[in-house]
């Protein structure tokens, strides 16, 4: 992010001298104060910006900042529009944004975490500031506009958004406006009313006119305030006023063409060619254009067209960069276009050549597109992209490798791999093994003409990057073949990417490993893929990519849980989360995740109050609403945790917002949502349902045994025994038993403990729905003697009664003899590992709960409180102290809350029944 770029960026527009007071506008901007959002939409050279300036400057509001961002086209690459936004806001509260702002930065977090993190610093700043986010059409980026569509509707009251552009963004506006949430101004209000015209034509620009004149401009120009300042600076000397204004008719473009080529014709010829060659810039500085135009003087002639009043918008307080109105660069630049087209090449390069040495390489990259220089874009770009990696930066890399031509790419084999890397972070195959296979030729000496007949010589800029090919082609591939579902393949690339990486290649050896410990772990070599990943772990610290070593454990854990390994993984989850929150510095992506996985151990083992504590602080961290595997991973450990409280429909509910909220990755999905929620309605009582799954993945007893599917069988066996003893009973038990014989003798030979322990316990409990003890008791003493040392707990409770019959049969045996008790303590209520619920600390009182109520509705603070016959100020009261004695931040996290404390009523069926306060 260059220190010149976003200075311009985030400053507010200087005012001019001599503005012309519009007490009606600042009348309706006062309403921002009160508003989530304030939208400022008309079409170019209404004055939008300048309003704006003006309001902020003179509004008489104290303990109140201002963040401003200007925004252009390159602001659609997501990492940048949100680096750039945490940027404007810290200029308005400093201590906003350093996590969130590191999280967006970072190569592997995803962007909900940095958001999410943002908006938790936000409801802690304890002033209010308005944000303003100037030119906002440009943004088309349907990631930014859902960004920022969450980010609005999570704001704190006391930040207020506004924003400007010439269309209306992509955000609920009629919703906004049903619920008095939005302050509007168009074009309608912006026009200059004859008054404001007239005062704007004599005091402004200085101009002696007659009323007629006055009246007759104005009506001309219905009030559009570019063309009556273009129309002022055409008439400065002129004798004949009248003829000149009865001259120029027709539509907004036929205006601003005219005036702007009159207000052309009327400067010195130094300045008019001045004004031509530098049109090319998005920004002006001094030294930039005695760079583009090849003479010097460029500072001064700012000033002067500064003082002029010369359609100059000053981007900062020292008069050192500004940028050309957009209506007047647009004429600018099509007047060049058409008077010297051939000096338009050469303007571009000497500006490429100026921000190259600035260190704006972005600036630099885009001169020389639009100059059609490919060759120097290619160089540029090619030495740009580790640094566009580390910034997340793949969709702007993307845009500016898809703008070369196609020819230049395919003979710089460094650029073909930074354009499979911008393809494969969003999942994309198709065309990546071309593209591997083109820069993989050029490799091979005896192809130094060209691979595959192809024209020209290879063109390399960045010799490191082409160093190190062979591994990243390698690389490349086993990714490749981790989305297409190859495991064999995967781990046959990710070996050879480990041979061809240098020693020293952190990164690129840790990278490696992980793959191949995902491809043994998709085959079920579980001892191979914990090695691998734990080598992968080690490389990865040691190159300082910890968010990618925190990404690991969560894989690492998975397998140890399921081989049964329940400190190993606590460890590992206990290891990363040290590495999350280090003592200095912002918490990293994948705190959130630790804790979840934490808690998923602490329920195992039944220590049901420290698990709702870890879920809890991974919900203070914030990152499960926006971290989209936390998220699902969030609320699987809730529903869990629900089933242990004996709350079966509240976990039914959390199992379906997880399925809602699961997006595929590179993991294998072993235990699938929809088998979890079977085996609920299974302990429902609800037959039917499971039935219906079983269909629907079309399983049978005499599948081939796969590991990936394992989960699924035991939980079909676990569906078959509950239809004993019903019609076909029988034949449904005897299925299961010969089922469970087979997953268990498979489970064992993969080494699989956890289920090993899974089957053992079904198996005892087919057999006791049968009514044979004796066959009962066997894998239930195993299945004890396997859960004692790591301290299994839940495999066993979650049977419920039948569950407390074995035990009891078991209890004089010896066998795990203090597990036994616990367990049995625990099924017959009598432990602390028994279920509890948990509410607030401070209660809530009835009018609270009324109002929790009504904020879990569509409806909007105003009606809320029309609702309650309360003031908007008392509904605000209520939700703070709602907020406080809830620990939440946010009124969605409020309603979650309740509901997940029952405050909120829950139908049978886990849907959530806001209407109704459950009697506590």
């Amino acid at each position: 992010m260059a220190g010149p770029l976003l200075q311009t960026k985030l400053h507010v527009p200087r005012l001019r001298r001599g503005l012309v007071a519009r007490p009606r506008l600042s009348e309706l901007l006062t309403g921002a104060r009160e508003s989530a959002l304030t939208l400022v939409s008309a079409p170019a050279g209404f004055g939008k910006t300048t309003l704006l300036a003006e309001w902020l400057a003179t509004d008489p509001v104290d303990e109140r900042s201002v963040a401003w961002l200007a925004l252009d086209e390159r602001d659609n690459d997501p990492a940048l529009f949100w680096t750039y936004l945490v940027a404007a806001l810290q200029t308005a509260a400093p201590e906003v944004g350093a996590a969130a702002l590191a999280l967006l930065q970072s190569s592997q977090s995803p962007m909900g975490a940095g958001l999410t993190t943002l908006l938790n610093d936000l409801h802690a700043v304890p002033h209010d500031v308005v944000l303003v986010l100037d030119d906002y059409h440009v943004i088309e980026s349907r990631e930014v506009q859902d960004g920022m569509a969450f980010l609005l509707a999570q704001l704190p009251p006391q930040i207020h958004l506004v924003i400007a552009g010439r269309a209306d963004p992509a955000m609920p506006l009629a919703r906004l406006r049903g619920r008095g949430e939005l302050v509007e101004i168009r074009a309608a209000e912006l026009r200059f009313t004859p008054a404001e015209a007239a005062e704007y034509l004599t005091t402004v620009m200085g101009l002696t006119l007659a009323a007629g004149d006055i009246a007759a401009l104005e009506g001309r120009t219905e009030g559009w305030i570019a063309a009556l300042q273009l129309a002022a600076l055409s008439l400065r000397g002129r004798d004949d006023v009248a003829g000149f204004i009865a001259d120029f008719a027709g539509d907004d473009r036929y205006i601003v063409d005219y005036l702007a080529e009159e207000v052309l014709q009327r400067q010195p010829e130094h300045v008019r060619r001045f004004l031509l060659e530098t049109s090319i810039l998005s920004r002006l500085g001094g030294s930039l254009c005695d760079a583009v135009t090849g003479r010097a003087g460029g500072k001064a002639t700012l000033e002067a067209l500064d003082r002029g009043n010369l359609f100059l918008v000053p981007l900062d307080d020292r008069r050192q960069w500004y940028r050309y109105h957009h209506l007047f660069a647009d004429v600018l630049h099509a007047r060049l276009l058409d008077e010297q087209p051939g000096d338009v090449p050469g303007l571009h390069r000497r500006a490429s050549d100026w921000y190259e040495q600035h260190g704006e390489p972005s600036e630099a990259v885009r001169h020389a597109l639009t100059g059609q220089d490919f060759g120097r874009a290619a160089d540029l770009v090619e030495l740009a992209i580790p640094a566009l990696r580390r910034g997340r930066q793949e969709a702007t890399l993307r845009r500016w490798l898809e703008a070369l031509p196609d020819e230049v790419v395919r003979v710089r084999p460094v650029l073909s791999i930074g354009y499979v890397g911008s393809l494969m972070v969003s999942g994309q195959v198709e065309g990546v093994e071309e593209r591997l296979r083109d820069a993989e030729q050029w490799l091979d000496p005896t192809t130094a003409e060209g691979p595959q007949g192809r024209s020209g010589e290879m063109v390399v800029a960045d010799e490191a990057g082409f160093r190190a090919l062979p591994s990243a082609i390698a690389m490349y591939r086993a990714g490749r073949a981790v989305i297409l579902g190859d495991a064999t393949g995967t781990m046959s690339h990710a070996r050879r990417a480990l041979d061809l990486a240098g020693s020293d290649d952190h990164v690129g050896r840790g990278a490696a490993a992980a793959l191949l410990a995902l491809g043994y772990w998709t085959t079920g070599d579980l001892d191979a893929a914990s090695r691998w990943y734990a080598d992968g772990m080690a490389h990865l610290e040691q190159a300082g990519q910890l968010s990618d070593v925190i990404g690991c454990a969560i894989a690492l854990a998975d397998i140890q849980i399921a081989q049964g390994r329940l400190r190993e993984a606590m460890g590992t989850y206990a290891g990363a989360l040290q590495l999350a929150t280090p003592p200095t510095g912002p918490v990293l992506r994948g705190a959130a995740d630790m804790h979840v996985g934490i808690a998923g151990v602490l329920l195992e083992r039944g220590d049901l109050e420290a698990a709702r504590r870890h879920l809890a602080t991974s919900d203070d961290v914030g990152e499960h609403a926006g971290l989209e595997q936390n998220r699902y991973r969030w609320r699987l450990a809730m529903a869990r945790l629900r089933q242990a409280e004996g709350d079966l429909g509240g976990a039914l509910g959390f199992l379906d917002d997880a399925s809602n909220a699961y997006i595929s990755d590179y993991l294998p999905d072993l235990r699938p949502v929809a088998a979890m929620r079977a085996r609920t309605c299974i302990a429902m009582g609800r037959s039917g349902e499971e039935l219906g799954w079983v269909r629907e993945r079309a399983l049978s007893v005499g599948d081939d045994l796969d590991h990936l599917r394992e989960f699924e069988h035991i939980t079909l066996a676990r569906a078959l025994v509950a239809r004993f003893p019903t019609e076909d009973g029988e034949r449904s038990m005897s299925g299961a038993v010969q089922l469970l014989e087979r997953l268990l003798r498979a489970a064992e030979e993969g080494g699989r403990t956890g289920s090993v322990l899974d089957v053992l316990v079904v198996q005892a409990v087919a057999h006791q729905t049968r009514g044979d003890m004796p066959a009962a008791l066997p894998p239930l003493r195993r299945a004890l003697a396997l859960a004692e040392p790591e301290g299994h707990v839940r495999v066993f409770i979650d049977e419920g009664a039948p569950m407390g019959s074995l035990l009891r049969a078991v209890a004089g045996e010896g066998v795990a003899l203090g597990l036994v008790r616990r367990l049995l303590a625990a099924l017959d209520g009598t432990s602390e590992s028994a279920p509890v619920r948990a509410g607030p600390i401070v209660p809530l009182s009835a009018r609270e709960l009324e109002v929790l109520r009504l904020l879990g509705s569509d409806l909007g603070g105003p009606d809320i409180a029309g609702r309650l016959f309360v003031s908007v100020n008392t509904l605000r009261t209520h939700t703070k102290n709602i907020y406080a004695k809830l620990g939440v931040t946010n009124r969605r996290a409020a309603v979650r809350r309740g509901e997940e404390l029952h405050l909120l009523a829950r139908t049978s069926d886990g849907r959530s029944g806001r209407a109704v306060i459950a009697d506590r």
